[in-house]
């Protein structure tokens, strides 16, 4: 058996470190990711482990990546035998510079990560060449609320996770399941059938991107004063291209996934 996850370690701030401490959250987590007995997961910032021993019980094999030499050299001891049997991969690393080809295609992303690696977790595995099946992540509330528009509103982050898959908030976690504690709740949020069949090219891939941003850039303003004054529209501000319709009166945030993707293909 292994002991309790260590409470003794200092989390450090230039890390983000928000230990989860409910063993229980933990499984849910997992059981909602839909790992099974023939997934490969990536783990991004196993911690104290919390996440890790629950992933052992159902995963084929977990990857995990700690940037933590003192978390990373606990990790070693408390899982010694998971990595003599070859079902756990332990390695020190920033997860920025983790190469992703080295994972077996399918893949899942199940994680606990810092806060402010957030948006940068989402595009090296969304737009990476070798994505997941599906990634599970903890993440502040607001940025759930935010992905999957809760307010029916879309912004430059939620239409950048639904080219790819589909996202889900599954459920809420409070912030005193975290030692320390952070300053926010949080929430568990799943994105599942990631691929890139949204885009037929790179180029309407690339398009895509330089739609929303140029959308988005001045938020009140009308989308398609925002996408003339980039370039985007061969017509100028009065016209879309032919067979596009949407109101004139349309900001970034009214449009929907579907209608972005619209734009992109008719250029």
């Amino acid at each position: 058996m292994h002991a309790n996850p260590s409470t003794s370690f200092r989390a450090r701030k230039s890390l983000g470190q928000n230990f989860l401490m409910h063993a229980r959250i933990a499984e849910r987590i997992v059981l909602v990711s839909g790992v099974d007995k023939n997934s490969v997961v990536l783990e991004v910032g196993p911690g104290t482990g919390m996440l890790t021993r629950e992933l052992l019980k159902l995963a084929l094999r977990v990857v995990a990546v700690e940037a933590d030499g003192e978390l990373f050299e606990k990790l070693q001891s408390d899982f010694a035998k998971e990595i003599a049997d070859a079902r756990l991969e332990l390695i020190h690393s920033d997860i920025r510079t983790f190469t992703i080809s080295k994972l077996p295609k399918g893949y899942a992303l199940v994680a606990n990560i810092p806060y402010y690696l957030t948006g940068e977790v989402f595009r090296m595995f969304l737009e990476a060449e070798h994505q997941p099946s599906s990634m599970t992540l903890l993440v502040q509330k607001e940025v759930a609320d935010r992905i999957i528009a809760r307010d029916g509103k879309e912004s430059i982050l939620s239409l950048s996770v639904k080219a790819y898959g589909t996202p889900k908030r599954e459920f809420s976690v409070p912030r005193g399941a975290f030692r320390p504690a952070p300053n926010v709740d949080s929430a568990v949020l799943t994105i599942r059938d990631i691929s890139r069949n949204n885009f037929k090219t790179r180029a309407e891939e690339e398009l895509f991107f330089k739609l929303i941003h140029a959308g988005f850039a001045h938020k009140r303003k009308y989308v398609r004063k925002n996408l003339a004054e980039a370039g985007l529209l061969a017509g100028g501000a009065s016209s879309y291209p032919k067979g596009y319709n949407i109101s004139e009166k349309a900001r970034a945030e009214d449009l929907s996934l579907e209608e972005w993707l619209v734009l992109s293909r008719t250029k």
